[in-house]
């Protein structure tokens, strides 16, 4: 029987006759703080950094569909041809999109493939090409998949992949928690936000939350470079945090930000005695001129998702440490938001550097994608 979901969104731009039609709401997970254990009947998948992404191919028409519904093709043009080339005439896959780079997944460089000039995507197309990582299949020729169990959704989108080739990719999986374990702690840094577990009898169930991931959260050290108030006005909003390169420059790596009223306002009283003075010879002085942000990281620098906001904020002397919370670094800066921890007045600013984050990739994903 043919399903569809999300009828309120736009409408399939060709004939489909596929026995499972976008626009189709993905199953999404729900956080955990550990690894479900051995005899759970868990298959568990690395969690990829990219774009949420179904591939809907049905004969000649292929959409690429995001997961609130949007079209990605457009933006992803060189993927066309080899997904029409290795896949059958009528699939459904759920997957994920990736830029990989030798240090792991580059979400910042997937952001930047949005582009809204044609010309601007064809080339952007060349330099910094998408792959498609697939993690479940929903429907083959005539079959809708939805109400398969897992264990046999995953044995055929092997059998269906079993010769992909680039940019067309099978995550890896394993039914043994030992090695998601290894996964988790190995793969941290390279791009991917930890593990997900999946019930090997479990159904697809289109946008209910009925997988697990286990995501990371690590803690570091960083500078404070100055704050934002709250938009309430009664406190602290966030903290801008900085981290030093090698040569000992001070690069703005994100905020930490999400506290309770209570410690916005406590927050603000710590930093107020650290505004004095702090303009002169600040290391991100002229944030505000585009030239500034062209040999380093500063707060403020406007792009297309930053259009139209207050970019502001307030310098304090660099004079303070903040251990804060994070989940991902992408090419130097937090991925999310950090939240704050604690002070930590036993630290020297000048020792909060990168070297505290430094990640390898693993072979895996070096192996992969070559």
């Amino acid at each position: 029987m043919e399903r569809r979901f999300g009828e309120r969104t736009r409408p399939y731009s060709g004939a489909v006759t596929l026995p499972v039609r976008p626009p189709l709401a993905p199953m999404l997970a729900k956080a955990a703080r550990d690894i479900p254990p051995e005899g759970a009947g868990m298959l568990y998948e690395p969690k990829w950094d990219g774009f949420r992404c179904v591939v809907f191919r049905d004969g000649a028409d292929l959409d690429l569909q995001s997961r609130n519904h949007k079209p990605l093709l457009r933006y992803f043009p060189e993927l066309r041809e080899p997904l029409l080339a290795q896949l059958p005439d009528r699939v459904v896959l759920d997957g994920e999109l990736v830029v990989a780079g030798e240090r792991g997944l580059d979400f910042d460089l997937l952001q930047q493939r949005q582009h809204p000039a044609a010309s601007r995507v064809a080339r952007l197309a060349a330099e910094i090409p998408a792959s498609f990582v697939a993690f479940d299949v929903l429907a083959l020729g005539d079959d809708a998949l939805l109400d398969v169990a897992l264990s046999e959704r995953r044995a055929r989108l092997e059998a269906l992949l079993a010769r992909a080739r680039p940019p067309l990719y099978c995550t890896p999986a394993t039914t043994d928690p030992d090695v998601a374990r290894d996964w988790f702690d190995r793969f941290e840094g390279a791009g991917f936000d930890g593990v997900v577990a999946k019930p090997l009898a479990g159904l697809y169930e289109p946008g209910r939350r009925v997988v697990t991931k286990i995501k990371h959260e690590r803690t570091c050290d960083c500078a404070v470079g100055g704050y934002r108030m709250h938009k309430d006005g009664l406190g602290v909003g966030s903290l801008l945090l900085g981290l030093h390169d090698a040569a000992g420059v001070l690069h703005h790596v994100g905020v930490a930000s999400g506290m309770a009223a209570g410690v916005r306002a406590e927050l603000l009283d710590a930093v107020q005695p650290l505004r004095t003075g702090a303009a002169a010879g600040h290391p991100w002085s002229g944030w505000d001129a585009p030239e500034a942000h062209r040999g380093g990281r500063m707060p403020g620098g406007v792009n297309r998702w930053s259009a139209g906001r207050d970019l502001s904020w307030e310098p304090v002397r660099v004079e303070a440490v903040v251990e804060v919370a994070y989940e991902g670094l992408t090419n130097g800066r937090f991925r999310h938001n950090a939240r704050f921890r604690r002070w930590r007045p036993d630290r020297d600013p000048a020792s909060c550097g990168y070297a505290q984050l430094e990640v390898v990739a693993p072979a895996e994903l070096r192996a992969l994608f070559g």
